[in-house]
């Protein structure tokens, strides 16, 4: 394509083929990081009343277009166009919120450079539409990544464009009914095609239905200029994109001889920019690639050249490839309607996500001013907490030869959008496991998060019973000075846990042996 032609990629060690990008290998930094805090954050978040905001105020009857009608004015005088300029940001801090989500524990911080709506939250040089321009007139990704790495934090960049083409195809009709009825919304007009995409047919053009990445060339290069210049800008530690590898067609792929085929037809602006990201990320490391790229295809053909996520969504087993969940404390944007998770909620889960080798990224909803609301640094609070207790047993760690013991399992997985808190039981417990050295004094730890806090004070530990293989040699609790008694049963390990308690939940065991 032209675009990639004038626009060339980083050199390096990668190149944009699939045989190239499938010799991927997930960066330590990662794998010991498990726990990320991302700003899920844009002029979406101005109503305060959810995630999809600037699509469904289009959308005649949904709650968010009388919402917008009665608060803005009917999208047919008010529109997107008008919305983005009400963001401002006026309270932003990202320094103080950096060192609250540092203090939580995240390891690494991810800002989302553009949602759906099409609008870029820094200082894109293909795009007018952007935050430096209008809205808040600030360069918010840029802010937060000076934030990020003063604390020392890997960063990263989210990127939502790519269904942006056919997700926009709302703001082209009209009611049918009421006192606007066959009145075209303002994104019908050509004067804001640059905002609102020229996709007037764009779900039509498929007996599919609606597509979530169009075929639509021009629109390719253009996502490959703005993502390209994203990266240049930035040159982050992890890019993640909201689907899955953009932009791919007929893609098959053969297990036993473990070849791709794929359409003739198909562009290549998506293998270029995974290409380009890990190149530069390689200049930058002494020519070894460092950076992340996530996106959420399944299939192994895809997934293999990168990290896979799983939006609101766990696995319920471990498995031997790093992944990551990305989910939120409440909705993705600020939404006054939304029942926030609670603390033991959110710590239950990064336990259930490590033990299963994978990564809990964790959205905090901005109100438009930049502020945090009291439930949310109240989570943040007691997750500072309880990581300085039982962080030993969560960041550096590796899968043990379980994941976990116990009746109870997660409810969901593969992006089903169903996070309910889990009944857990004293008897479901979570294992990670840090490995030693060989030197002496430095053997594996295995560490047991018992995922209810026991009344009676004790736990059982039924993978650690004399059938484990090995000697147990000393038990101690995470917080508390000194060590547990215990006894190794033929069905199990005894401990009995301190009076005082440690912590408010899912305590966590630290477990040696010979």
């Amino acid at each position: 394509m032209e675009c990639i032609k004038d626009n060339p990629i980083a050199e390096g060690p990668f190149t944009p083929a699939w045989e190239s990008l499938r010799n991927y290998k997930c960066p330590e930094w990662f794998r010991d990081a498990k726990f990320g805090i991302w700003s899920h954050w844009g002029p979406q978040s101005v109503p305060m009343y959810g995630d999809w905001y600037a699509r469904h105020m289009y959308v005649e009857g949904q709650p968010q277009y009388l919402h917008h009608w009665r608060n803005y004015g009917h999208p047919s005088k008010h529109g997107w166009k008008d919305m983005v300029k009400l963001w401002k940001a006026e309270r932003f801090n990202p320094e103080g919120l950096m060192k609250l989500y540092e203090d939580a524990g995240a390891k690494y911080f991810v800002a989302q450079a553009m949602h759906h709506d099409n609008f870029d939250n820094w200082n894109s040089k293909h795009h007018a539409w952007n935050a430096v321009k209008t809205g808040p007139k600030k360069d918010i990704v840029k802010l937060w990544h000076d934030a990020a790495r003063k604390r020392g934090l890997r960063f990263g960049v989210t990127e939502h464009l790519g269904a942006s083409y056919t997700w926009f195809e709302s703001s082209k009709h009209c009611d049918k009914t009421g006192p606007y009825a066959g009145v075209p919304y303002d994104g019908a007009s050509h004067d804001y095609d640059d905002l609102y995409h020229p996709n007037r047919t764009e779900p039509l053009s498929s007996d599919k239905g609606w597509q979530w990445y169009t075929e639509n060339k021009e629109f390719h290069e253009k996502w490959f200029l703005r993502i390209k210049d994203l990266v240049d800008q930035f040159q982050p530690d992890l890019l993640y994109s909201d689907g899955g590898l953009p932009f791919l067609h007929e893609v098959k792929y053969d297990l036993p001889s473990r070849q791709t085929t794929i359409g003739a037809n198909r562009p290549d602006v998506g293998l270029n920019i995974v290409a380009h990201l890990y190149n530069i990320s390689a200049k930058l490391h002494d020519g070894k690639n460092e950076a992340v790229y996530n996106q959420k295809d399944l299939r192994p053909e895809i997934a293999a050249i990168g990290v896979l996520d799983i939006e609101r969504g766990q696995m319920n087993e471990a498995k031997p490839y790093v992944w990551q969940t990305d989910t939120c404390v409440g909705g993705w944007f600020y939404d006054v309607r939304q029942v926030y998770k609670t603390p033991q909620h959110v710590i239950e889960m990064l336990v259930d996500i490590v033990s299963k080798n994978g990564n809990l990224l964790l959205n905090f909803p901005q109100r438009p001013d930049g502020t945090l609301d009291e439930e949310n640094l109240n989570i943040l609070r007691k997750l500072a907490d309880w990581t300085k207790i039982n962080g030993e047993g969560i960041y550096g760690t590796r899968p043990w030869i379980t994941a976990g013991e116990g009746p109870t399992q997660v409810l969901s997985q593969h992006s089903s959008f169903k996070e309910d808190a889990v009944p857990w039981t004293t008897s479901d417990f979570r294992f990670t496991l840090r490995q030693g050295s060989g030197q002496a004094g430095k053997k594996n730890c295995i560490y047991a998060f018992q995922m209810k806090y026991p009344e009676r004070r004790e736990a059982f530990i039924r993978s650690l019973g004399m059938g484990f293989g090995k000697k147990i040699t000393s038990v101690r609790q995470l917080g508390h000075d000194g060590e547990l008694s215990f006894r190794q049963l033929e069905d199990g390990l005894l401990v009995q846990l301190p009076e005082r308690q440690v912590c408010e939940n899912t305590p966590c065991l630290k477990i040696t042996s010979k």
